[in-house]
């Protein structure tokens, strides 16, 4: 029953007389057989090996701009060689705003090519050298080893940070907002990083943060304060705990984190959305008690991060209470909550500084990127490698935003104001635009007439020390001496008097709705956010639609209860009530000449 196709398949019965046979009907040796079979092993071994051979490693191509050079040596550079190198690294610096990272070992396409023990030692002496005729420090961030060729020996690729101070003697100053359930530990957290001392389990470490008495008396902040820790060239802790002044911080950093502690309670909400509004915090650090996990105002304060876009990283607190079991719990329930569709974020638990030093340098360049670190502020746990992380976190705008925001006209945000003995009124805020001196002469308002007065600024302090002179995106206080306070108050502008201010009362918004119980409707009531602005609104009409739903969008005309106030034209809006929560950004201004038409059409109509 052999097979008519002629392919050699014999039937079941006859399988031992066809064995050996090949297609021709030759009978085939066992040796022959044995040699192939040997044979075939051997290339498939080849190819398998061919195809598990690890690729060369690889990061991202340079960029041309940015704080981040490839090297791939550094060896005896000649003196024209040399001179070239060091104003590369003055480029780079200006770039990162006084800070550059070079990866010594890398070739311009990325390729980790690695340097031999003795070539690493020449590469990072000539670094040096650079760094220090541009006015700079190194500092070793890590080594790694690069072996992915087992032929080869091993070498290494160094990552180093250069730091300096810059010409002008303005440190590099990075706003964090701390967020956090109540009673998740974020202001003896601050405390132990700017007080260099541990807790003692009890709330020592948060004593020197509070404002008010019933703080102190309740452990509960209800205002928003602001603490300092710096960071010098050499990448070294500066803070209170050789019991140094504010004054002598800033002249011993470099680099220096402004911490904005704001409120866990759900009573003081609308101080948190305030602080994260107006303040304008470059980054967010939300705060997780390890025992409790996300409860409370956790999923609030994560969404209102998310709604205005500011980048956030979570810190795990009080892991000396509970069992390793439990902060994997904890950390595990973090995971699932960042990786939902309305998040869409990557967790990444930082061990070590190594993982520390991937997440900061990533966490700006990915939106996704979110580190977790697991700590304690009593035995310290871990501690280390928050500050690793915020001695190398760089500077989300670079210098040539910055230079553009310092060419417009000035513009300051008033968010503070207070009567100071002997110096008269005094008003903190944020420089959105432009450049403010001693001296200079601004107009403030809107009034609650609408009106803008002249004032002259006198002295400036920048976390807490004398400044002459105040850049965009900086936060300080000005002394305007024998200015009427009572003329002034939150959410005004000091401006330029060459900008001739626009003011209105009513406003057009695209939003989202992003909770509702019913529907919103016209004649509707909620406290709008836009920046340092925060007043009472009524909906005047919804464009092309009756209601909003829950989810749905929409272009809404708001008009304000109280006074007018200035706004800018795409400025982010967040406004509340109850539990009816919305984001969105202003579209159009309405002029108050052209709201009293509008008005006076509606009421004809009605």
């Amino acid at each position: 029953m052999v097979d008519l196709s002629g392919s050699g398949a014999v039937s079941p019965g006859h399988a031992r007389q066809g064995q050996g046979c090949g297609n021709n009907g030759k009978k085939t040796s066992k040796k022959s057989r044995t040699k192939r079979g040997k044979r075939g092993r051997r290339r498939r071994n080849k190819k398998n090996n061919r195809n598990n051979k690890t690729p060369p490693p690889y990061f991202p191509p340079e960029a041309e701009e940015g704080n981040i050079e490839y090297k791939l040596k550094l060896v005896n550079p000649t003196q024209y060689r040399f001179e070239h190198l060091a104003t590369q690294l003055k480029w780079r610096l200006q770039e990162g705003r006084g800070e550059a990272v070079y990866q010594i070992g890398v070739e311009d396409n990325g390729l980790l090519v690695g340097l031999t023990e003795a070539d690493m030692r020449a590469s990072l002496k000539t670094l040096k050298r650079m760094a220090e005729k541009v006015g700079a420090d190194i500092t070793l961030l890590r080594e790694r080893e690069v072996d992915y060729d087992l032929d080869r020996n091993t070498r290494k690729i160094a990552e180093v940070l250069v730091r300096k101070v810059p010409d002008d003697q303005q440190f590099l100053d990075l706003r964090v907002a701390v967020l956090g359930n109540v009673d998740s530990g974020k202001s003896t957290l601050l405390g132990v990083l700017t007080q260099g001392e541990l807790d003692n389990g009890r709330g020592r470490a948060r004593l020197n943060l509070f404002r008010h008495l019933h703080e102190i008396q309740t452990g509960r902040t209800s205002s928003i304060s602001f603490e300092i820790l710096g960071f010098n060239s050499k990448g070294e802790v500066v803070n209170y705990s050789e019991s140094r002044t504010a004054e002598e911080i800033c002249e011993s950093s470099s680099k220096m984190i402004t911490f904005i502690d704001l409120a866990g309670h759900h009573k003081y909400l609308k101080t948190t959305i305030f602080g994260l509004t107006s303040y304008c915090p470059d980054f967010a650090m939300l705060v997780v008690s390890a025992n409790t996990g996300i409860a409370g105002t956790t999923r609030e304060h994560l969404g209102l991060a998310m709604a205005l876009k500011v980048p956030i990283f979570i810190v795990v607190s009080k892991v000396d209470l509970c069992s390793r079991g439990t902060v994997d719990r904890t950390v595990r329930q973090l995971e699932r909550v960042l990786k939902q569709p309305g998040c869409n974020k990557v967790p990444m638990v930082i061990s070590n500084p190594d993982d520390a030093v991937t997440a900061a340098q990533q966490f700006t360049q990915s939106e996704c990127i979110t580190p977790i670190f697991t700590l304690s502020s009593v035995s310290g746990e871990s501690l280390d490698l928050l500050k690793v992380f915020l001695n190398i976190l760089p500077p989300l705008s670079n210098s040539k935003e910055q230079e553009e925001l310092m060419q417009q006209l000035t513009e300051f945000q008033v968010d503070e104001i207070y009567s100071v003995p002997d110096v008269g009124t005094v008003v903190g805020g944020t420089l959105y635009s432009g450049v403010c001196r001693e001296g200079e002469r601004l107009v403030v308002g809107p009034t609650d007439e609408g009106r803008f007065l002249r004032l002259k600024v006198g002295s400036i302090q920048r976390n807490r020390s004398a400044c002459r002179v105040l850049r965009a995106g900086q936060a300080a206080t000005l002394a305007l001496g024998n200015f009427d306070r009572s003329l002034l108050r939150k959410g005004m502008v000091m401006v330029s008097p060459k900008m001739n201010p626009t003011i209105c009362c009513q406003f057009e918004a695209a939003i989202v709705l992003l909770f509702h119980a019913k529907t919103f409707r016209r004649g509707s009531q909620v406290t709008v956010h836009v920046g340092n602005v925060r007043q009472t609104a009524t909906v005047e009409c919804l464009h092309g639609k009756e209601e909003l739903r829950t989810g749905e969008r929409a272009v809404v005309r708001f008009r304000f209860i109280k006074h007018p106030e200035y706004l800018r034209l795409g400025a982010k809006l967040l406004f509340r009530e109850g539990v009816t929560k919305g984001i969105g950004h202003v579209a159009r201004l309405l002029p108050p000449s052209q709201n009293h038409d509008q008005n006076q059409n509606h009421d004809q109509n009605l």
